[in-house]
């Protein structure tokens, strides 16, 4: 029997780090020493009494079905989280807890947008933004983000791409791919802009906390946001967590029912021990955040100095998250070849920017979330064999 795959599949796309890292690990099986700046993903271990907290909620039997929207222990943890860290003023009822932040995404564009509607989306970006609308039948529209604006996305481009059909804004800051991070100037610029056409934002803050150079800003904390908002966070980069599978977003109360009815009919519920893990996470001590942060600047500061001094390469300083973004179009190839050519020869394995969208043609990404010693061999490796492209 030939099995015919549904039409829709075709407009979904996939996370090219997970193909990279794949190809990275036949070559490691081959013998090949690799360095791994493609995965975006803290090394560090979780945190030891989240673990505990975790281990002691299955000791105590939370292994059963809980709330869909979330144990109402941790709404609350999440509101009074947000609070004390001055981001948003919210309560329990509009928090919705899932697996992971990436059925956020879903969830909204699924509740809120359909054919016909199009949705604005930060190129180079998340590649799963425009993959979940396309397949949810919206129109993908991307919203370029310029190296000269030091990747930080222009109201006024925005505004010259909103139509009657747009129904959604997605907001990415501190961002993936390029580090960049949004003032409060941009903010609210953009809200104008929203409010003049009365849009949905997604504001996807999962790097809130990994912010080097002054505070944090978000479309939320401009006045008339939060009723026409969606705050996506969790606690995979905050705390280390990625394996844990726990997101969050905040809605406005319009959307929480249709969010959580969609959770009742994919995934029931998110599981319970791992959610008092998540009150752990949030009410616990800071210090091991902080510390990772620090470390993360610590590497943001040698593979910037590093690449910059790359014959060919020019890279700016990220202001958030840990991703660097630099540019290889003085090289004269595609960054795909590039992206190739490094981790053949280099041993060293990172993203070109075509797989966050068309815009980031010219551009690489690599992901400093390993530790200096290993980001210095890479940056040595590079040096070392990228003359081989131009000769």
């Amino acid at each position: 029997m030939e099995i015919r795959l549904a039409e829709r599949m075709g407009r979904l796309g996939t996370e090219s780090a997970f193909e990279v890292l794949a190809r990275a690990k036949a070559l490691e099986a081959r013998g090949r020493r690799m360095i791994h700046l493609e995965i975006g993903e803290p090394d560090f271990d979780t945190p030891a009494h989240i673990k505990e907290a975790a281990a002691a909620a299955l000791r105590d039997g939370h292994t059963h079905y809980v709330p869909a929207p979330g144990i109402p222990r941790l709404r609350e943890a999440v509101v009074e989280f947000l609070a004390r860290t001055g981001r948003l003023t919210a309560t329990p009822d509009r928090v919705v807890v899932t697996p992971g932040a990436k059925p956020i995404m879903w969830y909204l564009m699924l509740a809120t947008c359909q054919e016909g509607d199009e949705v604005l989306y930060p190129d180079p970006g998340f590649p799963m933004y425009p993959s979940i609308a396309a397949f949810c039948g919206a129109t993908p529209v991307p919203v370029p983000l310029r190296e000269e604006n030091g990747f930080r996305l222009d109201p006024e481009e925005l505004a010259a791409l909103v139509t009657q059909r747009t129904r959604l804004l997605i907001l990415c800051s501190p961002h993936n791919p390029c580090g960049s991070a949004l003032t409060r100037e941009d903010v609210e610029a953009i809200a104008e802009v929203v409010l003049r056409h009365d849009l949905l934002v997604l504001s996807d803050e999962v790097y809130w906390a990994i912010r080097y150079d002054g505070p944090h800003a978000s479309i939320l904390d401009v006045d008339g946001m939060a009723e026409r908002t969606v705050l996506l966070d969790g606690w995979s980069k905050t705390f280390a967590m990625t394996g844990w599978r726990l997101g969050f977003g905040v809605f406005p109360p319009a959307v929480v029912e249709p969010v959580t009815r969609l959770v009742i009919n994919s995934v029931s519920c998110t599981s319970a021990f791992s959610q008092h893990a998540a009150i752990a996470a949030l009410t616990g001590p800071w210090e091991p955040v902080e510390r990772m942060r620090d470390e993360f600047r610590r590497r943001r500061d040698a593979i910037v100095e590093g690449l910059n001094a790359i014959p060919g390469i020019c890279c700016q300083e990220p202001q958030g998250a840990f991703y660097v973004f630099p540019s290889v179009r003085n090289l004269g190839l595609p960054a795909k070849r590039v992206e190739e050519h490094l981790l053949e020869r280099a041993g060293v394995a990172c993203l070109s920017g075509t797989a966050f969208g068309r815009y980031g043609d010219g551009y690489l990404r690599f992901s400093y979330a390993n530790s200096v010693e290993n980001i210095r061999d890479a940056l040595q490796a590079i040096a070392a064999t990228l003359p081989e492209l131009t000769t």
